[in-house]
């Protein structure tokens, strides 16, 4: 009889990293001690560095008496070139080679002077290098300086060139690190070397671009014997969006009407503008257009108004043949309020995973809170993701982001457990947010099949994609600060045939606050600025620009250099997670039954006491129940004093680890195959014909609506959960602090008294309330839900 296959471990595992060679200690829940090394949260990892700065005087060995150097470093079974230069005897090259001390298999380094040419290349002479009498460099020591060395031939014997070097032993701390050439990566052509670098990248800069198309006038239609119905279209990049047609039918329409947009700065495209006439059904007929860059639109950082303009229309057969348009006068001209709204932060990412919620609007920026510190260490047990002469591997890469900052680790070359050891910094302005790391697999090198089965060459048209491994989300509030959390997070994906863990990602952690004051002070605060809640954009529009920023973000990224690709944003910012699932509205079913579970269980218990199940306990309520009567005003204090100590009762059980991917959580492990294959459907459905396809897309669009907000319910239900459980440790001592000065201040003062101040504040009056959140509310908003490990 077969045994049942074992379940898939899809648990956080507790590390011991050797952090910052030996300098930090972690412990198997996160604690640490602080270093002062810059490298303090990563394994040191030791290379030898040559740097390659020039050579001079070096001698001719062509016929023709010329030379085409190039510099051949070589160690053990691993060699780099540089580049070449033809006829050139004083050449520059500025290179830096880097080879791991644990691949190191030689005692010796050799740099040699050759010249290229189409049969063989010829040798011009050499300089060895002892290993044992490298140098070693410990930053922040200034880098080592380059000196010249006379070449020698192959007997020892100096000969007419000399060659300046720089050889010493290093860490990936060094400045040469991220420019290097990596013995790791010799078998990369050195088109793709750019491809496996590691890299930082910035989103573009984010506005809101509000068109208040205002009225028209003078418009001359073609059919002077009707009066037009008149729309205008405005038009930004490949965003569009048309005014409703104007009331009235005149040659001089008003609309009144906001158009919303986003752009990215440095402004490329331009505001166009068309005045169209319905003039047949389906025909829309062009009366006028304008063009206005977004360089001259003014900017706004509060809700005062702009001033509005007038724009001259012109008529599109005029536009193009400038010597008839200084003959014909055309006067139609419309009128327009147009600005840069720098008051809104741009939503650009998933609202429930938010790595920045800051104004677009520098001036309207509060000081950072703190530092986050993020070590990439290594993965494990990671999957092969193509083939290579027959043989199954991986080129993995990490991706981070966090506010607008991304940041891209080397790429490991044919490895299942990458080693990376890089460590990145980022500024935090609100601890309510979460930071998103990814792996993937590199499938854009020289030489490399496209992620496919087969083996195939080149480097990977633009068909190819990088393909997802997994990624891990953090929130910042979950953390404690200046602790630090070493852990191995699974890498789930969910395929086609269901969830699969594609491995595991070592992270180090630290969450530094430079104030707790202001750290404290910004759970009372909004949790987006001012200008959403006092002219707030609606829902539609929301989702609607949401995702034209995120399809921004992604092309500007990917024209980068190198370019951080458009699949891979698309995973890192979760640009599908408003799309319908079967499996996702039944995990937000079941959160919410976990949150009614509390009060179904109370109501269980009161039924027990009312049939008295325990007598003892029945006595004590009665008793209870008639102290409470004859002294009401000792209510309220006893409920916040029980609540005082039930959130010190349930502190030995505070979560001990950050969260991570929950299978169970996100109904991923026994889901139905049919529901997976709707879940991973196109959209619009690939499946019957036509009218099936409509109706089974407008019934997935209601749905996924219907989940979106059994999802918020359970987000608000999960928060009160959180007010008590230590899962954000602030949060909960502010709410317990709270609940013990409440109780003692209720106590100390009439119900009666109190009863009344809260009757008066509910019913006050319109002019003395603010359309700003109450603090209450700010600090319900901040509190920490499930939604960061769902799938």
């Amino acid at each position: 009889m077969q045994r049942p296959p074992m379940p898939e471990d899809y648990s956080l595992k507790e590390t011991s990293p050797h952090l910052g060679d030996g300098r930090v200690r972690s412990s198997g829940w996160g604690g640490g001690e602080r270093s002062t090394s810059t490298y303090d949260l990563v394994e040191q990892m030791k290379y030898l560095y040559v740097r390659v700065e020039k050579a001079k005087d070096l001698p001719a060995k062509d016929i023709t008496g010329s030379l085409d150097p190039y510099v051949e470093v070589k160690m053990g079974n691993y060699k780099g070139t540089t580049k070449h230069f033809e006829k050139k005897t004083n050449p520059e090259w500025k290179q830096v080679f880097a080879f791991s001390k644990d691949r190191i298999q030689s005692s010796f380094v050799e740099v040699t002077v050759k010249d290229k040419d189409i049969v063989k290349d010829d040798f011009v002479g050499h300089v060895v290098f002892d290993l044992n009498e490298v140098p070693t460099r410990v930053p922040p020591d200034s880098p080592l300086a380059p000196q010249w060395y006379r070449l020698e031939d192959r007997k020892g014997e100096k000969v007419r060139g000399e060659i300046m070097l720089a050889v010493w032993m290093g860490t990936q701390a060094d400045e040469a690190f991220p420019e290097a050439w990596h013995s790791d990566a010799a078998t990369v052509h050195s088109e793709g070397v750019t491809s496996i670098r590691s890299k930082v990248y910035l989103s573009p800069k984010l506005w809101y671009v509000r068109v208040n198309v205002i009225e028209a006038q003078d418009l001359q239609p073609s059919d002077k014997g009707r009066y037009p119905e008149v729309t205008c279209k405005v038009q930004l990049g490949n965003q569009m969006l048309k005014t409703r047609p104007s009331a009235t039918r005149t040659t001089s329409p008003l609309w009144n009407e906001d158009l919303v947009f986003v752009a990215a700065e440095a402004f490329e495209e331009h505001l166009v503008l068309s005045v169209e006439d319905r003039s047949a059904p389906n025909k829309d007929e062009v009366m006028g257009k304008c063009t206005i860059p977004l360089s001259t639109v003014p900017k706004r950082l509060d809700y005062k108004t702009v001033n509005s303009k007038w724009y001259n229309l012109e008529k599109p057969s005029l536009a193009d043949t400038e010597p008839k348009k200084k003959e014909i006068k055309f006067a139609s001209r419309i009128h327009l309020r147009i600005c840069l709204d720098g008051g809104y932060h741009v939503l650009d990412e998933s609202t429930h995973y938010s790595s920045d919620l800051r104004p677009t609007a520098k001036q309207l920026w509060k000081p950072s809170i703190g530092i986050l510190e993020v070590g990439i260490l290594s993965a494990h047990n990671l999957l092969p993701m193509k083939t290579k002469d027959g043989r199954g591997t991986t080129d993995a890469y990490c991706v981070a982001k966090y506010g607008s900052k991304w940041i891209r680790t080397r790429t490991i070359i044919d490895s299942f457990s990458p080693r990376w050891n890089e460590q990145y910094t980022w500024e935090v302005y609100d601890p309510c947010t979460v930071i998103t790391v990814g792996v993937f697999d590199n499938c854009h090198l020289h030489g490399h099949g496209g992620g496919g089965n087969g083996d195939k060459g080149g480097g990977g048209g633009p068909s190819v994609k990088d393909a997802k491994i997994g990624k891990v989300r953090i929130r910042l509030s979950t953390l404690e600060t200046d602790k630090i959390y070493t852990h191995q997070y699974p890498l789930l994906v969910l395929h086609h045939n269901g969830v699969k863990k594609m491995g595991e990602l070592q992270l180090a952690v630290r969450f530094t606050c430079s104030s707790l004051v202001n750290m404290m002070a910004i759970y009372t605060m909004p949790l987006l600025p001012r200008m959403h809640y006092m002219y707030p954009l609606s829902v539609g529009q929301l989702e609607s620009l949401r995702y034209q920023a995120m399809n921004i973000v992604a092309m500007r990224l990917s024209r980068a250099e190198p370019p951080l690709r458009k699949e891979v944003v698309e995973y890192m910012i979760d640009v599908d997670s408003h799309m319908w699932s079967m499996r996702r509205s039944k995990a937000n079913f079941f959160r919410i039954m976990g949150v009614l579970s509390g009060f179904i269980a109370v109501t269980r218990w009161f039924g027990e006491i009312c049939y008295w199940k325990n007598p003892v306990t029945t006595v004590l309520v009665h008793i209870l129940y008639l102290i409470l009567v004859w002294y009401p005003e000792l209510i309220l204090p006893t409920v916040f004093l029980y609540m005082f100590l039930i959130g010190i009762w349930h502190y030995r059980w505070r979560p001990r680890h950050p969260p991570h991917m929950d299978t169970r959580l996100s109904h991923a492990e026994a889901v139905h195959p049919d529901e997976l294959d709707e879940e991973f459907d196109t959209f619009p459905t690939s499946k019957g014909s036509d009218i099936v396809r409509m109706r089974y897309d407008r019934l997935r669009s209601v749905a996924g609506r219907i989940q979106t907000v059994v999802g918020d319910l359970a987000t608000q239900g999960e928060r009160f959960q959180a007010l008590l459980s230590w899962r954000d440790p602030r949060a909960t001592t502010i709410f317990i602090t709270f609940c013990l000065l409440a109780a003692i201040i209720l106590y100390v003062t009439p119900f009666r008294v109190m009863a009344v101040i809260s009757g008066f504040y509910m019913l006050r009056h319109p002019r003395f309330r603010y359309k700003l959140p109450s603090v209450p509310l700010n600090f319900f908003r901040r509190l920490p839900a499930r939604t960061d490990s769902l799938l």
